[in-house]
């Protein structure tokens, strides 16, 4: 059965895209979800003119994300912990601290854009990238410094 795809799906297509999918697949997962519509010439024409308006609010919001990662380039984050010896803190500095002393400084920017792999658990300097969207991102500063 062919379907036409309405979003990006893992390891079967893009949006807009014409794919041949087994029957039971597209009747009990793909329709009802409305991930496709049936590959027919009326809805070939509407996904166009959806896919034609995506690319427009896409294009706007590459730029808006671009925008924030130039005035980001040169951000520095200060984080206090209390810490014990050799500079091991108590606890750790996770992406939602990130987050929340971003929004201090007047950002907003969602914790699972921040892309830390593990938590930071020792004092010092971090480069942390954010992934503001799926074609931009930049790296900022995290500075973790022991509180006194």
């Amino acid at each position: 059965m062919e379907v036409i795809l309405r979003e990006d799906i893992d390891k079967l297509g893009a949006r807009g895209q014409v794919v041949k999918v087994s029957p039971g697949y597209a009747r009990n997962f793909l329709l009802p979800r409305k991930l496709a519509v049936a590959a027919t010439e009326s809805n070939k024409k509407i996904i166009e003119q959806e896919r034609q308006a995506h690319l427009r609010k896409e294009a706007k919001v590459v730029g808006e994300a671009s925008e924030l990662a130039k005035m980001m380039s040169g951000v520095v984050v200060n984080i206090r912990q209390k810490a014990g010896e050799h500079d091991q803190l108590f606890g750790s500095v996770t992406a939602q601290d990130i987050a929340d002393s971003l929004a201090k400084q007047g950002y907003s920017i969602e914790r699972k854009k921040i892309q830390l792999d593990e938590p930071i658990k020792q004092i010092g300097e971090y480069k942390v990238p954010l992934r503001l969207h799926r074609e931009v991102s930049v790296e900022i500063t995290v500075q973790v410094e022991k509180e006194e």
